[in-house]
Formats: C-alpha cells, structure tokens, sequence
C-alpha cells in the first residue's frame, strides 16, 4: 500500500499536542501501525484537497480545533513491512479552541507535551515531523 497522508505539530507556549493512540491495533487505524503510541493529529490527503486544507480537516475532526494556517515543515517517506506512506509535516501555532476526544476508538486521549521533552512511545512518523521543526528551529 502506498499513500500520502500528513501530521500536525500544533504548537502552544512551547508545548505540543499529541493523541495516544488505541492499544488495540484494529482500532488505531494506520496502515503504519504505532498502536498505543503518541502521535500528532493528521490523517489522509483527500483528492483535490491542498496539504492546509486538509490539516484543517483532519485536526478537527479528530481534535475539535480550528487552525487558522499551517505551514510545510518537511516530506518524509514513511516505510513499514506492509505500507509506505509519503508524510507531509505542517506546522500550526495559529488556532481556536480546546482538544477533545472526537474519534475514541482510534485517539484514546490529547494532551500537551513539552516539544523538548515528547513521551518515549512517540509514533514514528510523528518523530520525524517532530526532528525536521527541531531542525528547522535550529537553523533559523
């Protein structure tokens, strides 16, 4: 399966939210596994649809919160055993709102993390948006 899909690193006072994915692996739902980890809010691009237009489908369906904008951070490629998916990171610090629950068979809770300091179970493809910000913010 090849796909193209994004994460979301959504930025408050220094700290990220992440969602902790389901233990339960049919309930997760990635094609790139990561179930019981901590991921960014994202999902699939849509036909037609633009990376922003998406990110702010996808956030608040999951979240309940509306961005404003949302910036390409980087392209990664995403590679499992069964599944490659081609991950686009944004990044969003201009928002409304308050996460909740909105899909709890997949996103079990949000919560914010410190961005210098991400849980150990982060998913993989979230880690990788998370390093490219790190990078970026660095090199600035």
């Amino acid at each position: 399966m090849i796909g193209v899909g994004f994460g979301v690193l959504l930025l408050k006072d220094g700290k990220m939210l992440l969602g902790k994915r389901h233990e339960d692996p049919s309930k997760a739902s990635s094609a790139l596994h990561g179930e019981g980890t901590w991921t960014m809010p994202g999902g699939k691009l849509h036909f037609r649809e633009s990376f922003e237009e998406g990110a702010k489908r996808e956030v608040l369906e999951e979240t309940g919160i509306k961005l404003t904008s949302a910036s390409v951070i980087c392209v990664n490629n995403d590679v499992v055993h069964d599944a490659h998916f081609v991950t686009i990171g944004l990044v969003a610090e201009d928002f409304s709102g308050e996460a909740v629950v909105k899909e709890p068979d997949e996103i079990t809770e949000w919560a914010w993390f410190p961005v210098d300091m991400p849980p150990k179970n982060l998913f993989s493809a979230s880690a990788k948006v998370l390093e490219c910000y790190r990078e970026r913010k660095a090199s600035q």
